[in-house]
This record gives structure tokens, sequence and C-alpha cells, in this order.
């Protein structure tokens, strides 16, 4: 039998050119025809003369740009800065707002090739690299500016080592500041201005050892390594990686310096301490360009097993920075006249993180609408969107809540197509799945997102909700507390707690249950349903006056509560457990005043 040779992969050494036009999605949305003549023209007249020119050739055109490869570094970035100058002479008198501007991202790699397409970490990286360019601008690796330096006419700004999303390794990027007819003016702003640093850019510096044992210094690096990695999974974010950030390591450093050094928007400083038994971290989260404080915290507690102990500091510090950069860059969008859909998914989540009365949600629902209209593929505007319908579902907002779960459930699918690793979109599934008798479903799309990211304390939290409704609220209690020791000053720890206070009441500790709804108010005083289940257990225990107030303090929040509306908001299944516990809410707010109907 004559074994058969396997097929051959062809592979070569090339510079890959990855372009994009920035604002497409807007661009299309305000004239499809012309846009797409005026883009045609673009391609016909500036690109393809430029790439043919110095030997290149388009592997596929992808609607809002193309992949291009070279037989050489200096051939790809010569062609760039050709046509992206040509694209400046054509487009000089069209208004900023209408111009078309590609962004350009190179690389060299060692590709696998097919007729019609190549493939490969070389291709990933460049198409990364051309999302970091801005309008009109092209960025290139290390690699690449190792070839091209003091061949071509131009000069190159340093953006420091990038940790790119999918791409294990950081990268070293720089941007190109081209030279020559049509770019002196880029030249000149160079001098006098920094590149634009992009949204979500931080470095995490190396954290001071304040102790005066040298032995600590391994677990304060650690912090400082982790606290990197766990950063970069913030969707959007774009985290320097710590080499970089390590050569900044015991010098006295000006933030606004290293901000203008790496390009980055934000820096966080800290400081560790250790005396006798007990640890303090203090941490500040700064703005590079100002030197403006935007945010401080303080860790102290005893010194436990030093392993849990990092794990413990780098996701209470990852969730509390994803809430002050989120806030951080919803205030500059704010400031924006024309804020695209990713400013606006910044303004949205910022009003989801403040509260969840209906003032908000309809707010947040606003931004993320006119982010679907400027961009109908945006990851995060679908999930926004989900997370709104969740929350007034789960609010007993609505008396349609099938209705708003059921978009939810549309919209987070419909990120998932676009984004199967988006850990919010499936923690936002999975927490519809639980809404609509689908706890053991829920349960699973919980556990996924924390594959993803484990630091996601919401996905804790669903999972304990899911165990109360299908009846083991005995199990509640754990899921709810790793939430909180992971994030316990989080936006949502009110929801959490006012969880647990029901699951107490389900199987009968109303004291408890008391203390939860009490802790719970204490973070939210403007969440109805803590204000009625409180009134309900102060009902139980015989509390009839404070019950009563309690009660009070809900309708004046939501006066159309009723037993009615809730008990059949509650009756998300069948099991016999978590029903009887909903007759027994019931019967508290009954005591406590709360009509029936």
């Amino acid at each position: 039998m004559v074994q058969e040779l396997p097929v051959r992969v062809e592979r070569r050494l090339v510079a890959i050119l990855a372009a994009d036009v920035a604002g497409y999605s807007r661009l299309m949305h305000s004239d499809e025809e012309a846009t797409h003549a005026r883009l045609a023209a673009l391609l016909t007249e500036a690109v393809h003369p430029a790439i043919a020119e110095h030997a290149g050739r388009i592997v596929k055109n992808t609607g809002d740009g193309f992949l291009a490869e070279f037989p050489s570094a200096v051939g790809a970035l010569r062609a760039a800065m050709q046509f992206q100058t040509r694209i400046d002479e054509l487009t000089v008198d069209e208004a900023e707002n209408d111009r078309i501007a590609l962004r350009v991202g190179i690389n060299i790699g060692d590709v696998i090739v097919e007729p019609h397409d190549i493939f490969g970490d070389g291709v990933n990286i460049a198409a990364r690299l051309e999302g970091i360019a801005e309008p009109g601008g092209i960025c290139i690796s290390s690699s690449v500016c190792d070839y091209v330096r003091g061949k071509v006419g131009a000069k190159f700004a340093d953006l420091g080592e990038q940790n790119l999303k999918n791409i294990a390794l950081p990268v070293r990027v720089y941007a190109v500041v081209r030279d020559g007819p049509g770019s002196a003016t880029l030249a000149e702003r160079a001098k006098s201005e920094r590149l634009s640093p992009p949204r979500l850019s931080i470095v995490v510096l190396p954290f001071a050892n304040l102790s005066s044992d040298p032995q600590q210094e391994y677990f304060i690096d650690g912090v400082t390594e982790s606290l990197t990695t766990d950063l970069s999974r913030i969707g959007g974010s774009l985290v320097i990686g710590r080499h970089t950030a390590f050569t900044y390591k015991g010098k006295a450093v000006d933030l606004k310096q290293i901000g203008r050094e790496l390009n980055v928007r934000y820096a966080l400083e800290g400081s560790m301490q250790r005396g006798g038994d007990r640890l303090r971290v203090n941490v500040q989260l700064v703005e590079a360009e100002t030197g403006a404080h935007l945010w401080s915290d303080r860790f102290d507690k005893p010194v436990a097993d030093l392993f849990d102990m990092q794990d413990e500091i780098v996701s209470r510090l990852a969730n509390a920075l994803n809430t002050q950069l989120v806030e951080a860059e919803a205030r500059r969008a704010g400031r924006s006249l024309d804020p695209d859909a990713t400013d606006l998914n910044f303004q949205g989540n910022a009003c989801l993180n403040k509260a969840t009365t209906p003032e908000r949600l309809t707010q947040a629902r606003s931004f993320f609408e006119r982010a679907l209209i400027i961009d109908p593929r945006s990851v995060g505007a679908l999930v926004g969107l989900a997370s709104v319908d969740l929350a007034v579902g789960a609010a007993l907002l609505t008396d349609d809540r099938s209705v708003r779960f059921s978009a939810a459930e549309t919209n987070a699918i419909k990120a998932l197509s676009l984004a199967p690793d988006d850990a919010p979109a499936h923690l936002i599934l999975g927490c519809v799945y639980i809404f609509t008798n689908r706890a053991m479903q829920g349960i699973a799309e919980c556990e996924q997102a924390l594959v993803l990211n484990p630091n996601l304390a919401d996905a804790h939290a669903a999972r304990g909700l899911a165990k109360f409704l299908i009846g083991r609220s005995d199990e509640t209690e754990s899921h709810i507390l790793e939430a909180l020791r992971l994030s316990p000053r989080d936006t949502f720890a009110y929801w959490w707690m006012h969880l647990l206070g029901r699951a107490k009441m389900q199987h009968g500790a109303d004291a408890e249950a008391v203390d939860w709804l009490r802790r719970s108010i204490e973070a939210n005083r403007n969440f109805p349903l803590t204000h009625i289940h409180l009134a309900a257990a102060l009902g139980l225990l015989g509390a009839l006056d404070e019950a009563r107030a309690a009660a009070k303090a809900g309708f004046a929040l939501d006066p159309g509560f009723t037993i009615r509306r809730f008990r059949t908001a509650a009756k998300l299944n069948d099991n016999l457990t978590y029903l009887a516990g909903v007759e027994r809410v019931c019967q508290g707010m009954r005591i406590a005043g709360v009509p029936e109907d």
C-alpha cells in the first residue's frame, strides 16, 4: 500500500499590511452610496497604484478595508506612506466629519499562504496594530521598525509595549510620523504635541515596598504583574506590558512624563507595607496628562496565605478600576461634540454603574441605541442594551418582563456571535436563562464567563441567584460572599446583599435576613424591592411599626407595587421549596401592610 504524502502547507516570510476606514459604520449610516463610491475611488486612485508600485498584492478586501502582503518591510511602509499622503491630497477639501481616512498596521510574520488569504499570528498582529493607529496614521511593530529605520523618510513615535487582544506576548509599537510633501504638518505636530493616547490606556507602575523587609519584593512584584494581566481583560483596554512598566521600578517618576513617553491616559501607582501581622496597600489612579488624582483606595487586613492575599488584592483592584476607568472615559466622552460608538458605550455603562432606577436605565438605553446606530456590530452596545432589559425585568419595573428578557437574550446571543469570548455577554445570557426557568443553563453560562474573567464578581452572584431559584438557598451564601470578597464596593453589591437577605428568608432565618437587607439599603437606598422585602422580614418577626415604615419607603420609590405583581413576577419556576418561600414573603408583606392588588 502506497502511503499518501501529507499535503504541503505553503509558508513564507512577508510584510503584512492591514488597513480599514476609521468611522466606516458612521459614514455608511450617513450616506451608504456616496461613502461606497468615494472609498472605491480612493482605492483606485491612491491605494492600488501605491501597492503595485512597491511590489505588493492585495490578498483580500474586508468590506471597510483590505489586507496586503509585500516582499519587504520597506516596500510595505513606503506604499502605506504614499497612499496615505495621496488620500490626504484627494480629501483635503472635504468636511472633517465626512472625510474618509484609513488606519494602517504593518507587521512582519511567517504566514500560511493560500490563493486568496494568509493566516498566522503575524496577520493578527498587523490587524491589532491597525486598530491602534489614528485615522490617517500608520502603526508598525518593532520588527518592522528594525528593518525600515533610516531607509524611509519618516520618524517614529515609540508607543511602548502594548498588550494586544488574543496575542500572548506584548508587542512594542511605533507610530509613523511622515516627512516630505503633504505631511510636513504631521512632523511639526509631532514635535509640539504627543499622539492622542488611546482610550482606556493605562500603565501599572511597580508598587513601592515601604516595608523594611526586602523579602516582600517578590510578593509586591507579583501583585503588579497580576494586576497588569487582569486589567487587560477589561473590554477595549490597552495596558502597557509589564516589561516596559518595570523599567520605572525604584525610580522617582514624573507621571506626566510617563504618560507622554508611553502615550497612555492613565497611570496606576501604589505602595505596600507589612507591619507585624497586617498588610496595607495604597493605590492611586492618576490622569497622566494633567497629573490629577481620579481615585484612591486602601486595602488593610491581617496577613494570611500570601498567594490567596495576592489574588484577593488583584481581584478587588481590578474590579474597582474597571468602574473608575469607565467613569473617567464617560466624562471625557461627555465633553465630545462628536461621540463615536465607543464613547457612547462608556456613557451608557457609567449610567448602569450609578444606579438601576428607571431614569438611569432609560438614559443608559439611549446611549446604547445611539451607539448601535453608528456601529450596528458594536458588541459593547449589544451587551449594554441586554443589560438594561435584564435589569428592568429583574427589578420588577415592568409588567412585560417576558418581552424584556427575550430582548436581552436576543442581544446577548448576537453579541456572542460577534465575540464568542466576551465574558459580560456570557454573564448576561446566563442571567436571562436564570430568570426564565433555565437555571442550569444559566449556571453553565456564568461558569464560562468566570473561565474568561475570574474576577467577574457578578457571575458568582448570579450562580447564587440560580441556587436560590431552584430551592437551594443554603448554597447561595457562599456565592454571594465570594462576589463581595472580589468586589466589596461594587456598584451592584446592594443587589447581592438583597439576594442573600431573600435567601435567608426562604429558609426562615428572618433576623439574619433583616441584617442583610439593611446592609443592602445602606449601599443603595433607591432600590424599592429591598425596602419591601425588609418590611416583609420585619413583619414576620412581629416588628410591625418598623415593617410599616420600611413598606412606606418602598412605596415612595415604586407606588404601584402590589403583592399580586410580586407573586406573578416571582413565579419563575415550579420548584416547591422556592414557591413556598415566595408565599412566605407574601405573608410578611401582608403583615407589613403591602396591598394585595
